[in-house]
């Protein structure tokens, strides 16, 4: 699965994309979000607040709590605002 990781996600990450086999049980973004929040203190900083968090799946937006299904793609972005 390729994860993508946008604005201060990805500066406190210290990479904007990465492949990742997410465990077994991983079944929602918000699932993967506290798996990779274990791999250190970047990502663990990153993910320390959910409410910051939107995520796409295959590039179509999507709620933290849905399936990821067979996605091969997750972006973990903060909120967009437009203007």
């Amino acid at each position: 699965m390729r994860i993508l990781y946008f604005a201060w996600l990805r500066e406190k990450i210290g990479v904007g994309q990465e492949e990742f086999a997410p465990p077994a049980g991983t079944l929602t973004p918000r699932d993967l979000a506290l798996v990779l929040s274990a791999r250190g203190p970047g990502y663990a900083a990153a993910f320390a607040d959910m409410r910051l968090i939107r995520c796409a799946l295959d590039r179509e937006f999507a709620g933290l709590d849905e399936s990821l299904g067979a996605a091969a793609e997750v972006a973990f972005f903060p909120p967009v605002t437009g203007g």
